[in-house]
């Protein structure tokens, strides 16, 4: 049966559409320029003629980052800070949650470990004393330190306990009748069962790593180390230093600093965009069974 609406149903649901659309434009928009400016040559990039649409469309901005061997060399740095990074993310996500998503009489300390972990996830040390910790350990210009200190994501893992809990303890009791220890039930029973939930936080990982740019900055003392993020932001601030590791002057007289700035944003955000897809049918279903229970 088709129920009709009533006039202000009608109207809310019109009103939404605008609102959605408005902000759908609000974000797709930009990133249209910023591909338009990319493609454009130097005279109407330099004069601000570029809205949308390319004008006096080129390629050499993105035939001259071909050859800029800092750009790929800290988008490499950034592939395997991603690839590292999700591997200790998701590990030690799993391993938390399962046993936080416990009832008391099962896991009489939770409560504790509980209050641990959301005081943690309020109050940080600070910048100056997580400086020096990773100055200490030795792992300043390394990967790890970029990795280590964003090791146990507290969010993703309330997340996913609570997405562990709405699993039937049927299932785990019959595992541990069978003689299954609680890693076996971990990754037979709980992981297969939470693939939404994983590949959701797996996407927030990974978002995570790719955008971050601050701590390339700290914990990095020589450029060459850079993550492609705090790269980018470096160049952009100062436009020189692109000119100075590149120096094909040739080509830098046909391009313009805009055009190739925009072209960097724009390769850098294509693994994101390769990635969201195939975990955009589990995004929403990973959410939205994750913040049922507290």
């Amino acid at each position: 049966m088709i129920l009709k609406r009533t006039p202000g149903e009608k109207t809310f649901m019109m009103f939404n559409m605008l609102f959605v659309s408005a902000a759908a434009l609000a974000c797709i928009l930009p990133f249209v320029n910023t591909i338009a400016v990319s493609l454009s040559s130097n005279y109407y990039a330099d004069g601000g003629m570029v809205t949308f649409w390319p004008r006096g469309f080129t390629v050499r901005s993105y035939e001259y980052l071909l050859g800029m061997a800092p750009f790929w060399n800290s988008f490499g740095i950034s592939l395997k800070r991603v690839g590292l990074g999700i591997v200790f993310n998701m590990f030690l996500t799993v391993i938390t949650a399962y046993p936080l998503s416990k009832m008391r009489d099962k896991f009489p300390s939770r409560r504790l470990y509980i209050w641990f972990f959301f005081i943690s996830m309020i109050f940080t040390g600070g910048l100056i004393p997580n400086y020096m910790l990773i100055q200490d350990l030795g792992l300043m210009n390394t990967i790890w330190s970029l990795i280590l200190p964003s090791t146990v994501p507290i969010g993703n893992i309330i997340l996913l306990l609570n997405f562990f809990r709405q699993i039937p303890g049927e299932l785990e009791d019959a595992a541990l009748i069978d003689g299954a220890g609680h890693f076996r039930t971990l990754f037979r029973i709980f992981v297969p069962c939470s693939l939404p939930a994983l590949a959701t936080l797996t996407l927030f990982c990974t978002v995570g790593h790719w955008n971050a740019w601050f701590d390339g900055l700290i914990y990095m003392n020589r450029m060459e180390n850079y993550p492609l993020q705090s790269y980018l932001r470096t160049v952009i601030v100062d436009v020189t230093i692109m000119m100075t590791t590149n120096p094909n002057y040739d080509a830098l007289k046909e391009l313009s600093d805009r055009t190739i700035k925009n072209a960097q944003i724009i390769i850098a955000t294509i693994p994101v965009l390769m990635v969201y897809p195939l975990l955009q049918k589990y995004f929403i279903t990973g959410l939205t069974l994750g913040s049922v229970k507290g």
